[in-house]
């Protein structure tokens, strides 16, 4: 059983030594625990400082990729260097790396697929009010869509399964944190949630460089994780919301018409008609939404495949 931690670092010099460090070598049930760092095109000595404080594996991307791109770089070495287990933890010092033994437990039990560190904020009465309101938000709605009961959806400390990395597909360039809980759930992944420790991080974030930029990303990256899995759904919710705004302007000049003669609200009439052309449209491409939709999930079973070849362990020697 080897357990690979991945690390993805960006400008990390200062404290992407201790992490590594602070990750436990001996976990009950695993027979190997290796060190995994991703260099997203960082210009300062984070390589030296991870391979100095003992990583096993460095990946170095061709300048800066992002931290979703970084993120599936990990998993897909990860799956090649054979791993059973992926950690995913940060390296800022946010998340206490020997809590990783708690962490894959559900996993090493048979019980989850995908596991999320729970950090705690709706009881941490020190957590800014703004960003706990988003934070507890955002992962109410994760679950809504995802149909698990993840309790942290913005966490970036996780665990998966072999088989659930081999799974895992992205396509967002922002963080992988809430399009890969939506992936999970539509995929009927196993997850839980376990609560852990965190720091908190005196630095501000990397990802965005204001609270209006996040919500723009993150609400963008949940749309098209949603309309990706789910494309009936959101454009027959949408074309159903134009046509029925149609019809219902058409009856009111239906009723200006019958009563008052109509004269004066044409421009009803002129406003129904394009709703109701509009909304029309919108439910036919639904449908095609449907079929394309249908493609992408044997399209991801192909790839799904292909990854389980490709990572397929060498057989042993003949004697």
């Amino acid at each position: 059983m080897l357990l690979i931690v991945q690390i993805p670092c960006r400008n990390e010099e200062a404290g992407v030594g201790a992490v590594i460090r602070a990750v436990p070598r001996s976990v009950a049930g695993v027979d190997r625990v290796e060190v995994l760092v991703i260099d997203d095109g960082s210009t300062d000595g984070s390589l030296a400082a991870a391979r100095e404080a003992g990583a096993d594996h460095l990946v170095r991307l061709a300048g800066q990729r992002g931290l979703a791109r970084a993120f599936e770089a990990g998993i897909d070495a990860g799956l090649k260097l054979g791993a059973d287990v992926i950690v995913n933890i940060d390296a800022d010092g946010q998340y206490a790396a020997e809590e990783i033994p708690r962490l894959i437990d559900p996993i090493l039990a048979g019980r989850a697929d995908v596991v999320v560190g729970d950090r705690g904020i709706a009881a941490d009465a020190t957590y800014p009010p703004l960003k706990k309101s988003l934070q507890m938000a955002g992962t109410w709605t994760v679950r809504a869509l995802s149909g698990t009961a993840v309790t942290d959806a913005a966490s970036g400390f996780r665990a998966w399964s072999r088989e659930a990395a081999l799974r895992l597909h992205l396509v967002s360039d922002f963080s992988y944190t809430l399009e890969s809980l939506i992936q999970a759930g539509k995929d009927r992944l196993r997850v839980e949630s376990v609560p852990v420790r965190a720091r908190p991080v005196s630095r501000p974030s990397r990802l965005f460089n204001s609270v209006p930029e996040y919500l723009r990303k993150s609400a963008d990256t949940i749309v098209r994780a949603y309309a990706m899995y789910e494309p009936l759904k959101v454009f027959a919710l949408l074309g159903g919301v134009i046509f029925s705004g149609g019809f219902l302007i058409g009856l009111w000049f239906v009723y200006y018409y019958l009563f008052e003669g109509g004269k004066g609200h044409v421009q009803l009439l002129i406003l129904a008609a394009v709703l109701l052309i509009i909304g029309f449209q919108v439910l036919v491409m639904s449908l095609l939404a449907d079929l394309i939709g249908a493609n992408r999930k044997l399209l991801g079973d192909l790839l799904y495949r292909l990854k389980r070849l490709e990572n397929r362990p060498e057989p042993p020697p003949i004697p």
